[in-house]
């Protein structure tokens, strides 16, 4: 990717060792990137918001019973 202001260690003459020396394209599927970081192309966003939707389906429910009532 040339041009940024940061550098990837996976990325090396603008390919990326790391997914099977395709193109870099930060946000793609198998990029370290992909679902820690909000991309301006939405479709890069998908597993942004997969991970979201899972910790709100993993977050507790709060307790129902108050401590006097649990004897």
């Amino acid at each position: 990717m040339a041009g940024g202001g940061w550098g990837c260690p996976h990325e090396s003459n603008d390919r990326c060792g790391k997914v099977n020396d395709l193109p870099c394209d930060p946000g793609m599927k198998g990029c370290v990137l992909a679902g820690r970081y909000r991309f301006a192309n939405d479709d890069k966003n998908e597993r942004l918001r997969q991970k979201a939707e899972q910790r709100r389906e993993v977050t507790p429910p709060a307790a129902d019973a108050s401590p006097d009532e649990q004897q």
